[in-house]
């Protein structure tokens, strides 16, 4: 499932402990090395002092259109405490406003907004902001992960078969596939079993 990167900021954290919102969402954290998310930084009255300030990925057990449900607030870490979390948020690595060029130098653009995968929070695609000159026929490039060939510090550098990489943007869906403790139960639901029973059939 893709949705648009924007719409996880602001995004609700939700305990099962407590049974409501805890926190929201207030960046996203990304390892330039895989493109991945690993983590999000967080705002809330309890963010802070002596919780964590930031929400891991591996933490969240489950992920809906209402929010990221996680056990309580003791799953929230300080990047200080995670050797790999610090590191990655001492970069300020930022996808937004990055340049993107072909692997022989032709300016595409830049990285105006991304799409993410949210079974694994992988980055699946960039929507490229073109050139004014080049923006008369194509406003945007929609440039999917495989075609990057590597990432730097400020620049995404991608193929050089401009005509392998999609036109437009992506149309977004948004389904979620999990029964979520957060929302009644829907009457005229056909299927309302839980994947694990499904998955043993």
């Amino acid at each position: 499932m893709l949705i648009d990167a924007t719409k996880l900021i602001n995004y609700p954290v939700l305990s099962l402990h407590v049974g409501g919102m805890i926190a929201k969402t207030t960046k996203i954290i990304i390892d330039p090395d895989d493109l991945k998310i690993v983590g999000f930084e967080l705002m809330g009255p309890d963010v802070g002092g002596e919780n964590g300030t930031v929400l891991q990925i591996k933490d969240i057990r489950e992920f809906s259109d209402i929010g990221m449900v996680v056990d309580s607030i003791d799953e929230f870490v300080n990047p200080e405490d995670v050797v790999k979390l610090d590191k990655i948020m001492s970069l300020g690595f930022e996808l937004e406003n990055m340049k993107v060029e072909s692997k022989k130098g032709a300016k595409l653009g830049k990285v105006s907004r991304y799409l993410v995968n949210t079974e694994n929070f992988m980055v699946q695609q960039f929507v490229v902001q073109r050139p004014f000159m080049k923006s008369f026929l194509d406003p945007e490039l929609l440039i999917g992960r495989s075609e990057i060939t590597k990432v730097t510090n400020d620049k995404i550098i991608v193929k050089d078969e401009e005509d392998k990489i999609k036109k437009g943007v992506a149309r977004e869906d948004f389904v979620p596939n999990f029964v979520n403790p957060f929302r009644k139960p829907n009457p005229l639901r056909a299927d309302s079993r839980t994947l694990d029973e499904q998955d043993k059939q």
